[in-house]
């Protein structure tokens, strides 16, 4: 048997129906010779008549290899309408989209993208990952996008700058003058910080780089930690303002925010995902709606950092 033809399955299946070419014909707007012809390249695939052809007002009838046939091409065709719905619901965003996050995004960006994503694609699944563990070596395979605050050395990753994160001083309220802070301040000053992983060593070498060394006395890895130690007098904190501003902790009253003089290098916000790839169309999207959301951030970010 030759390859046979969805277009040609069609027109069997509307003859069938229509119970002879020229109404099959008016069905699928052909001509009653385009129906025939399809019929006879049908008939040629499978080498054998596929229908019994009475003349006159009777109905055509399937021939025992025409029942052979359609049976087969009802399945083939409700196959064939099934990918077709399902690529259409592809281009128009609907699937399934992992996002690799950590809680500063997941607090600030994260919400926002996920709400206009859902409002433009209804039909979208969205799922998060935010084991930050493993995204000390992340892996892209895992995921569609990953929010991180490193430049990964790999020609396999595409980084696409979302925001520069400048760190600010968090101190229990009254413990600095309003204002910005003088570095110097801060040598073997209490401090509490995040676990050494992710950006957090680039903060304590440029500190040292510096000549800042503060007393670490207590290290977490949620941001809501290391500001309730703060608020309980433990030490100062130095975190990205990201983190800060995801906290709402530039409405809390027990705190202060601060800028640094001179300020620290800042942290960089990447969203990353496999480079030389095609993304679906809701994964482009979504790193569109990201960057959009994250330039809206900026003149918040300055709002603060100049205190």
């Amino acid at each position: 048997m030759t390859d046979v033809e969805l277009r040609h399955l069609m027109t069997l299946t509307a003859v069938v129906d229509e119970g002879s070419f020229g109404r099959a014909a008016s069905r699928l707007g052909y001509t009653q010779s385009t129906i025939s012809q399809h019929i006879a390249a049908l008939e040629r695939a499978v080498d054998g008549r596929v229908f019994d052809r009475p003349g006159g007002p009777r109905r055509v009838q399937l021939t025992p290899l025409g029942q052979v046939v359609h049976t087969h091409a009802a399945e083939l065709l409700a196959k064939a309408d099934s990918l077709r719905a399902a690529v259409d619901g592809f281009k128009a965003g609907e699937g399934r989209l992992t996002i690799g996050t950590f809680q500063s995004v997941s607090s600030t960006l994260l919400p926002v993208l996920v709400r206009r994503l859902l409002d433009e694609f209804p039909q979208c699944e969205i799922r998060l990952s935010e084991e930050e563990d493993e995204f000390d070596s992340p892996d892209l395979s895992r995921v569609d996008l990953l929010f991180y605050d490193l430049r990964i050395d790999d020609a396999d990753v595409e980084h696409i700058k979302l925001l520069d994160d400048p760190y600010l001083l968090v101190a229990p309220r009254g413990h600095f003058p309003d204002g910005p802070v003088e570095l110097a301040e801060l040598d073997g000053a209490p401090m509490v910080a995040w676990p050494p992983d992710c950006a957090q060593p680039a903060l304590e070498e440029a500190l040292a780089g510096s000549g800042i060394h503060p007393q670490v006395v207590f290290r977490a890895s949620s941001n809501e930690a290391v500001l309730s130690m703060t608020r309980a007098g433990l030490g100062s904190a130095i975190l990205p303002w990201l983190a800060v501003h995801g906290a709402g902790a530039t409405s809390d009253e027990t705190l202060s925010i601060h800028a640094l003089r001179p300020a620290v290098a800042h942290r960089e916000l990447y969203l990353l995902r496999r480079a030389h790839r095609t993304h679906s169309p809701l994964a482009a999207r979504a790193a569109e709606l990201t960057a959009e959301i994250a330039r809206d951030l900026v003149p918040r970010q300055a709002l603060v950092t100049r205190r």
